[in-house]
């Protein structure tokens, strides 16, 4: 509410001297306009939604059945090894005698390499292999599955790395990548 406080005055002005007005000041009563505010952000706060949290879709199989072996052609794998620095190593087919024709990429030019082998690949043989290693980080692998449903990639699996590629993961990085 608005109040004028006016001064009291107990003189009684002289003859002759012409009283001049007074401006009165004003104050405003804000009470009720942060009772107001209050309640507006309170409205607020309990008819707005919170963010959804987003889930990403991971198809696991059950328990209760039996382990099925799938037969997966050389030809058309490949296999990304998920390192340290947030760098994917990447082989296609199988290692050849402990060898490994590791190349290395960002998850960019990964992109790159599986729509190649996709394409070129039919798609009863594509299938690719995610193999984190004890350096990746959990937000590799999130990226590598997201690869996976970007790419539209029906048939992957997530296992561990062997040891042999680990090792051989650590040479490379030693020699700053290949």
């Amino acid at each position: 509410m608005a109040e004028l406080n006016s001064p009291s005055r107990n003189k009684t002005p002289q003859k002759g001297i012409s009283r001049r007005s007074k401006k009165l000041s004003t104050r405003v009563d804000l009470t009720p306009m942060v009772d107001l505010g209050f309640l507006l952000i309170t409205f607020f706060i309990f008819t707005t939604s919170l963010s959804q949290s987003k889930v990403m879709d991971l198809p696991l199989p059950n328990d209760s059945d039996p382990i099925v072996e799938m037969p997966v052609k050389k030809s058309g794998t490949i296999t990304l090894l998920l390192g340290k620095n947030h760098l994917v190593y990447y082989y296609e087919g199988k290692q050849n005698n402990g060898a490994f024709p590791l190349q290395s990429g960002s998850f960019g030019q990964i992109r790159d390499v599986i729509i190649t082998k996709k394409r070129n690949t039919p798609s009863t043989d594509f299938f690719v292999i995610i193999k984190p290693t004890n350096t990746a980080v959990y937000d590799d692998v999130v990226k590598a599955l997201n690869e996976m449903i970007v790419n539209n990639v029906k048939r992957y699996a997530l296992v561990d790395a062997t040891k042999e590629e680990e090792q051989e993961i650590m040479m490379s990085e030693n020699n700053g990548g290949k």
